[in-house]
Formats: C-alpha cells, structure tokens, sequence
C-alpha cells in the first residue's frame, strides 16, 4: 500500500493546498506568543512606593515637586539594594497631619537623623510610577505580596504541562483537528473572561484555563502542517511555524506599547483567536492520523480534495487504499507506546532531556543577559530579533548536514557560551553580551530544532502523544528555572551559569544519539520508528558478495528468535530486530571497538555511582541538598539512557565482551 509521502509526490508536497494551510496554522503560532511570553507586559513591576494620606494632603498644602515629596518623606532614597526595599515597601511611622510639621524638610524637627525614625510596612497601598497598569499596580502585586506574581506564571506553567499531556493523549484518540478546536475555543473564551476578572483569585483560574489548552494547541497545529506537506517540505516548514512564533514576539511589543493598560491588551491578543474557529471550514483532518485509525475511506477522500485543490491529478495505481474492512485492529495510542520498546524509549528519554535543557538555557540565558538600556518595549523588541538569524542557520544546515549534527552543536555552544562567560571580567560587558548573544542563538536553534526532530521519530498513530509528552518537560524547566537562577547564587553569583553549561553539553552529547532523519519518510509504525538507524546496514549486506550474504541471512535467521525477546508477543506483526544491529560505539562492522565499548561501560558502571555527587558534597559544605538533587537526577538520567540503548542489542554486548 503506498504511503502518504508517496500520494504527496505526485499530487504535490507543498503547493497551494499546503500553503493556504500553513498560512493559516502560522497566525495560531503567532498568537501563542501573548500566552508563553505576556507576562514581562500583563506583570510589569514599575518603580513604587507606598502612599499615604497624611503625605498627599502636605505636599499639596506646601506645594512640593514629586522630587521633594520624595525626598523628605520616602525612606533608603540615594542607596543600595536595601534601600530600593525600604523606599518601595517601608513608610516613616509618623503622624504626617501634626501641625509641628513644617514644608521644609519636615522630619528634621522630629528626629537629627532620618535613620533613627521607627519604619512600618505600607498601611494605605502604593504609588506607581507609569502611565499604564497592570496586574501589578491593580492588584499590589509588590512587596509581602509580590510571590503571588511568581505564581501567576507558575500557573500557567502548570497548565502547560497538564494540557501537553492529556490534550496529547486526546488528539491521537479523537483526532487532530476537534482537540485544535476545542483548545482554540477554551483558550479564546478563558482569555476574555481573564481580561474582565473581578479579582485575583478569579484571573488566576482563568490564566491556568488558558495555559491547560494554549500550548497543546499550538503543537497540534505544529503535527498538523507537518503532516500535510510531503517530505522535502517538512523541515522548512516546521522551522518557518517557530519562525511565526518570534514574528508575534516583535507584534507583541508594538501591542503593548500601543495599549499600556492591561485589561485592554489581554482583550486584543485574544480576540483574534475566535476567527480561528473558522477553521472548521478551512483545515480539514490529518489523512495520515485517518489511515493510522484505519478510516481510509475519509483519507482518501481528502487526499483527492488536496489533489483537486492543488491542481493535480490522482494517479490511477493511487486511487484506493485498503479497505476498512481489510484492516487490522485499530491502534489507540498509550503513555506506554513511548517506552514500550527499545529505540522508542531511548528517544522518549532522550527528547524529553533535551526539551528540558532547551527552556532552561533560553530562560536563564535571558536572565543573565542583562540587555542596555531600561525600555522594556525596546529591550523585549531586540531580544526577540537575536532569534532569525537562528532560524536562518537551521534552514541554511539542515539540508546540508541533517538534524543531528546542527542540534548536538547548538546545544554545545550554548553551554559552551555559559561556561566562557563565567571567566569573562565584568568590565568587557560588550563581550559578556555578545558570548550571551551567541548561547541565546544556540538554544534557540535547539528549542527548534527538538520540535522538528520530536516529531520526526514517532509512529504517526502516537506521534502528537509523543510530542506533547517530551515538550511537557519544557514546562518542569519553565518552573525551576527562577530556582536554578536565583537560589545558586547564594552559592556562588557564577554557579547557574555552571550548571547551565553542564546541562547543555550533556545535552548536545546525547543528540549524537538519535538517529538521523534527514531524508527519511515520517514513521507510519512503531516498526518504522525501531528500524530508524538500520538503512546503511541494510545497504551494506545489499552489497555483499552472494556467500558473504547468504551466510548474513543464515546467521540472521538462527537468532532471530533470540534478538525478538518479549516484543514478539507484544508485537506479532513485527521485524525481529537483527542482532548486529551499529550502535554508536560499535564499528562498522557490529562489533565494539576498544574506546567506545570502554564508554559503554562506564556509562553503566560510573555515571550512576555515589561518588559523583558525594564528591561535590564534600566540595561544598552546607549546601549539599540541592547539589545532592541535581547530581543525582542528571546521573540517574544518563545510566536510564545507556541502559536502554544498550539493552536494545543484548547480541552486540555479547560481542563486545567475547572481543
């Protein structure tokens, strides 16, 4: 039966049907941006301080300046940290309507020095220095009160990785287009009612709404055009998708500049997303989702509807698919699909690694940098550009490299970024910027690039599960990234920018990996999906001589019952997996070569020891909780990964060991 790339080839891979399409997902990725990113304008924290009463009646009797109300009666004013909390939290406990006060300087008369007058926490609310407002300055987010801010966007955080999961799990259930709408639905309605909110507690619920739906949406519609357009296509358009996304970052600044008000700003961000609902009408469903549910009737009948529309004619030997009838049991997709069996499992964990490591770094690469300049407007404005020229290495490599190689290398110059900027001294800040340029350049090409490979590595009938599962793990970096930033710097002010570094390279070493897409037709079945990396050593026995290839097959054969294992009963419909199958420290031949098969070992043997992290411990004394934590967690993780990747070829251990 032929594929659906196959169908794609001769009724057209990306042409008008695929282009209006994109278009069309392309605005969807563009409004996700007021979601993930609205906070640095929904909470701006603008200079404050605390109002009272007493103080507004005696500086319109005498008639001072906003300089001078300042200057006499607000505390910590001309000093450092402790003083920016004293000026904006603390009030001079002073009854400011007593006569004996006088409209110069008037604390002199009660005290020689200001320092010595008792201070209390703001009674009567603050004052904000901005044109505009926010949830902020509306609900006093400041101060004792200023964690609930934190936990606005944790919120959402934590609608993110519920949403990625069950929302995954339903798209590959009932379809990829009814959970797109339903998401597009949801979000546009919870994000209205946010932007009317009464209160706090309210806008939270409506916020978390938002966050549960927002981002699985978002993916969905990134499954959807890259299962629409054939296989040269899929690349640049999935890039191009993430490339809308930084478009409506450069929108989102204008917006915000236009509308310094809040509750007008989430009302125009959100609207737009009910247009999107005429999307029943333009989008229809994913033929290969359709055919991974056996529903080949309906897929055929929209893949003659992207036929007519983009002008071509269906080829006769493609003008039927098997029937209904015909087919096996339909797949539902399970969690357990993604570690079920050996190669989808070492990619699971993988993924799921790298989809972490990827919003750490762009996050806590944002916090470092530290931008010129105090235009928020501005300084969101440029940061959003460093992100195109990412783009354009992805687009100008992928074809020439593949995926791999241009994923391991932007993961590791951006850990290599973190780890030179710890040695660069403060007063080169134009290099600390540039080096910080360049690691925000490398993680952006690797969030991007996680998201083409995701969902070039699962079977269609668990892909949009698979992709929502790893993504979900950018969400846990999304919240433990202020933890990572702030808390070790008690430590030392370097030490997040360490742990960043370690994080990326490790990151970019378990991408050499995964097995290269580049080329390659998308997965139609977990076979497909375990049999990723076998090609070049299918070609290679196809050139054999005739002896050397019978005594191949022969051997293959006598085990292939034995490299089965436990999956033959799982799956009775699939290959059993050759036991020379190349690993990536195994030589051409099958067999181990003396320095990868000592890698291998030592990933079994060293990465999960004690001693790793009972060594840092004792390095620093008093901190080893969270130091215990992260050690523990990174190393438990690799032994996980070299565990499941060597498993996978129990012949090729035995190989290794006999020499």
């Amino acid at each position: 039966m032929p594929t659906v790339d196959d169908i794609l080839e001769h009724i057209g891979e990306f042409h008008l049907f695929q282009k209006q399409t994109f278009f069309l997902l392309a605005l969807l990725s563009g409004a996700f941006t007021p979601i993930y990113v609205g906070i640095v304008f929904l909470g701006f924290t603008p200079n404050h301080r605390c109002w009272s009463p007493g103080v507004a009646e005696l500086s319109q009797r005498c008639g001072w300046s906003l300089a001078e109300e300042m200057n006499y009666t607000v505390p910590g004013l001309g000093s450092a940290d402790e003083a920016s909390f004293l000026s904006q939290c603390m009030q001079y406990e002073v009854d400011w309507n007593q006569s004996t006060l006088g409209c110069v300087d008037p604390l002199s008369s009660l005290a020689a020095n200001r320092s010595h007058l008792p201070l209390s926490p703001c009674q009567h609310g603050w004052v904000y220095d901005t044109p505009g407002s926010s949830i902020v300055t509306e609900f006093n987010l400041v101060c004792a009160h200023s964690w609930m801010l934190d936990l606005f966007q944790s919120v959402v955080n934590v609608g993110f990785f519920i949403g990625a999961v069950g929302i995954g799990y339903l798209a590959d259930r009932f379809g990829r287009k009814f959970c797109l709408l339903v998401t597009i639905l949801i979000n546009a309605t919870s994000g209205v009612l946010m932007a009317v909110s009464p209160n706090y507690a309210w806008m939270l619920v409506f916020r978390f709404l938002q966050g549960l739906v927002s981002k699985a949406g978002w993916l969905i519609g990134y499954i959807l055009i890259t299962e629409f357009v054939g296989l040269g296509y899929r690349r640049t358009v999935g890039i191009c998708y993430q490339v809308a996304f930084t478009v409506g970052l450069l929108i989102l600044a204008g917006v915000a500049y236009a509308l310094p008000h809040w509750r007008w700003l989430q009302f125009a961000v959100t609207l737009p997303n009910f247009c999107f609902l005429l999307y029943f009408w333009c989008i229809p469903e994913s033929p290969r989702w359709l055919i991974s549910q056996n529903k080949n009737a309906k897929a055929m009948k929209i893949i003659k509807h992207i036929a007519k529309k983009n002008g071509k004619p269906m080829p006769v030997s493609f003008q039927s698919l098997r029937a209904d009838e015909d087919a096996g049991e339909k797949l539902n997709p399970s969690f357990l699909d993604l570690v079920r069996t050996p190669q989808i499992r070492k990619h699971t964990l993988i993924l799921m690694y790298n989809w972490f490591t990827s919003s750490v770094l762009y996050q806590g690469l944002i916090m470092h940098m530290g931008l010129a300049g105090g235009n928020i407007y501005l300084d969101f404005f440029y940061s959003a550009l460093v992100e195109f020229p990412a783009a354009f290495l992805i687009i100008l490599t992928i074809d020439r490299v593949g995926r791999r190689y241009p994923w391991a290398v932007s993961n590791m110059v951006a850990g290599a970024a973190c780890l030179a900027s710890v040695f660069i001294p403060d007063d080169l800040q134009w290099l600390k910027i540039t080096i910080a340029c360049m690691g925000r350049m490398g993680i952006t090409m690797a969030y991007e690039m996680v998201c083409l490979v995701n969902a070039e590595l699962y079977p269609t009938y668990i892909r949009n599960l698979g992709v929502l599962v790893c993504s979900s793990m950018c969400d846990i970096g999304g919240i433990i990234t202020p933890f990572l930033v702030y808390r070790l710097t008690d430590i030392w002010l370097e030490f997040p920018l360490v742990v960043f570094a370690v994080v990326g390279l490790v990151a970019g070493g378990l991408v050499l990996l995964l097995p290269e897409t580049k080329g390659k037709a998308l997965p139609e079945t977990i076979e497909d999906a375990e049999n990723m990396q076998r090609p070049r050593k299918k070609e290679r026995e196809e050139n054999l001589p005739p002896r050397q290839e019978s005594r191949s097959s022969a051997k293959l054969k006598r085990k292939s019952v034995v490299s089965a294992g436990p999956e033959a009963e799982l799956f009775p419909h699939h290959k059993p997996t050759p036991p020379n199958h190349t690993y990536p420290w195994t030589s051409s031949a099958g067999s181990c070569s003396p320095p990868t098969q000592f890698i291998a070992l030592m990933c079994q043997t060293l990465l999960p020891a004690r001693v790793f992290h009972l060594t840092l411990l004792s390095a620093v004394p008093g901190k080893w909780p969270l130091l215990d934590w992260i050690c523990f967690f990174t190393f438990t993780f690799l032994y996980l990964v070299s565990c499941s990747t060597m498993t996978s070829n129990q012949h090729t251990q035995r190989s290794c060991g006999s020499g």
